[in-house]
């Protein structure tokens, strides 16, 4: 039983303050109402394209289509790379269930790559052994949006012939930096990307998420994919006299509600990112005494990344620690909590795997951690929240 006896301060009496909670700008509701009197609420409309454009413009991406949800976008991909039954693609066992999901559904055979050592990433290191001739893509995940190592992973797509898919559903607004000091935006970098706009993200619209072509051939088949597997959109641009049935594809296309909501939260991207940047330097500033003494690990960013603030976690040393950290900031009225569970090791997959044993996944999976991170969390209830963390691991030394 671990004794907590150290003096708080006085936000021990708080209500419990909660893990998430959504940011609203303030423009909104008042853009929702536009988008409603423009008479256009199926999507495509005057909102869809202007957040298509700051995309494009911003990031350097070669073409954008805005999805429902960051998982149809990865199902979107999986359509458009044509993944048949049999093909292999490589998938991190530590990501949340669409990642692997998206491709399954498409008769995929999912390939598990295992962690990094140092952060949950994939290790790019040990993804050339995972390579066959039936493998057809890899999907990196830029866990907490810092990046895979996209050079190591480009150089295997291009040696074996391979699609590349980010999934950068944590990712935006961070960078990859190239050993020539160059920057380039994730999800610019793949031949696809993925990301999304869940109410946990650090650029929200409810639900909702982004495909994101960087292989300008793909483009015409994305159109007709997110258009239902109809030529509606060119038939839109004046290309075609009619618009038809012409490939498979769905209703991947958000309203302009959506839309709407979205282009109000880009519009204070800087002022968001400014903010979750505070807040993550102050969990980094207060916690990384326990670090330096080897009581708990903080997120690594490896010199080819940047840092979008997306989220801060804590590394524990064992499942017992964790469990007893996350009862400890509980018992303070806090609602910390740890994230994915080793896919390879889920109910649905643990009787079909065949691969090698994954340790990083499976260390992960029993020692992350995750403190409250959003806008509107308070510099106080911060240091309250570090304050608690701290005084669990004074009763551990």
């Amino acid at each position: 039983m671990y004794e907590y006896n150290l003096p708080l301060s006085p936000l021990a009496t708080v209500n419990m303050i909660p893990f998430n909670k959504p940011y609203l700008t303030g423009k909104e509701t008042e853009y929702i109402q536009e988008a409603v009197q423009s008479g256009q609420l199926s999507g495509n409309g005057k909102f869809t394209q202007k957040c298509h454009t700051f995309f494009e413009q911003r990031y350097g991406f070669k073409k954008v289509l805005l999805t429902t949800s960051g998982t149809d976008a990865l199902e979107m991909a999986a359509l458009l790379i044509n993944i048949q039954p049999g093909d292999e693609v490589i998938v991190p066992a530590y990501t949340f269930v669409s990642t692997a999901n998206a491709f399954a559904l498409r008769g995929a055979t999912i390939v598990f790559a295992d962690s990094h050592a140092l952060n949950p990433n994939l290790d790019a290191s040990g993804l050339e052994a995972l390579i066959t001739p039936r493998t057809k893509a890899i999907v990196p995940v830029h866990y907490a949006g810092i990046a895979c190592d996209m050079d190591k992973i480009m150089f295997l797509a291009r040696k074996y012939q391979l699609y590349v898919i980010e999934d950068a559903a944590q990712a935006i607004d961070s960078y990859y930096i190239s050993p020539d000091g160059s920057k380039k935006a994730l999800g610019s970098i793949g031949h696809l990307a993925a990301f999304s706009f869940h109410e946990t993200k650090n650029i929200i619209s409810g639900e909702g998420g982004m495909l994101v072509i960087n292989e300008a051939s793909l483009l015409p088949q994305a159109e007709i994919i997110w258009e239902k597997g109809t030529d509606r959109a060119a038939f839109f641009r004046g290309e075609t006299a009619k618009y038809q049935w012409v490939a498979l594809g769905s209703s991947f296309l958000p309203s302009e509600i959506t839309a709407a909501f979205l282009w109000a939260q880009l519009e204070n991207l800087d002022q968001i990112q400014s903010r979750r940047t505070e807040i993550w330097l102050q969990y980094t500033n207060g916690l990384e005494e326990l670090a330096q003494r080897n009581l708990a690990k903080l997120p690594y960013l490896p010199p080819y990344a940047t840092n979008n603030a997306h989220r801060f976690y804590l590394v524990c040393a064992d499942l017992p620690e964790r469990t007893a950290l996350l009862a400890a900031l509980k018992a303070k009225n806090i609602h910390a909590v740890f994230h994915y569970l080793a896919l390879h090791q889920s109910p649905y997959f643990h009787n079909q795997y065949r691969g090698k044993s994954l340790p990083y996944t499976e260390f992960y999976t029993n020692t992350l951690l995750r403190p409250p991170f959003f806008y509107e969390l308070k510099t106080e209830e911060i240091a309250y929240i570090i304050e608690v963390i701290r005084n669990f691991y004074r009763t551990r030394i």
